[in-house]
């Protein structure tokens, strides 16, 4: 489903991008707490391929239980979305700027792929409610064994922040799916359920790494 809305909100935080920096789990944002998840999906290039395209198209969340709703991105160039560029390091080489058009890529059955710019609310059922949290894709990961993308926190969320997803494949054919996030409660509101806020984290990130697990 896709709606118009939040392409041109800022995000919640200033450290775009530093879900990819080496040393997150040592030197996170200050003043935000770190995390990393990683697990074993499957074995060879065939995986690899189809845990991506699953990557891609929202499928971990889906799978976990979260409704996504995308945005529309008006086809006015001067609201275009350039993510922050990494060198293979990790290390952010240019920041995120507004203006490059925007390329659209598909999956093999129509369905569009994630792309740097993309606005979407994720609906889920937590703390006995349920919880809209809107996100932006802020950065893609397109390397020849590691692709994935990392959203960051929008107005309205739970959270301030960001959370990536990126499929690995090793040199033994190995395929896993790691998760590392940073974040802190996005108001004194959620400040009060910090550790509730916590506890769903790791909630989801268990299920996020079972999503794509023994397909």
């Amino acid at each position: 489903m896709s709606t118009r809305g939040s392409y041109r909100t800022a995000l919640t935080y200033g450290a775009v991008g530093a879900t990819q920096a080496p040393d997150l789990m040592t030197y996170p944002p200050e003043g935000f707490a770190p995390s990393e998840s990683r697990s074993r999906i499957g074995h060879g290039d065939q995986r690899f391929e189809t845990a991506v395209t699953q990557a891609l198209t929202w499928q971990i969340q889906e799978r976990s239980g979260i409704r996504v709703h995308v945005e529309e991105q008006p086809d006015d160039d001067e609201v275009r979305y350039n993510p922050v560029t990494f060198d293979e390091d990790g290390v952010p080489i240019a920041p995120a700027s507004i203006g490059t058009p925007r390329v659209e890529k598909f999956a093999p059955d129509g369905t569009p792929l994630v792309t740097a710019g993309t606005s979407a609310t994720l609906t889920m059922h937590a703390f006995g409610q349920t919880v809209q949290a809107p996100v932006r894709v802020v950065s893609i990961i397109d390397e020849t064994d590691r692709k994935g993308f990392a959203y960051g926190t929008l107005e309205g969320h739970p959270l301030s922040g960001e959370e990536s997803f990126v499929v690995e494949r090793t040199p033994d054919g190995s395929v896993w799916l790691q998760i590392r996030q940073f974040s802190q409660p996005s108001s004194r509101k959620w400040q009060f359920v910090a550790p509730l806020l916590r506890r769903q984290q790791r909630v989801m990130a268990q299920k996020y790494l079972e999503a794509l697990r023994g397909d």
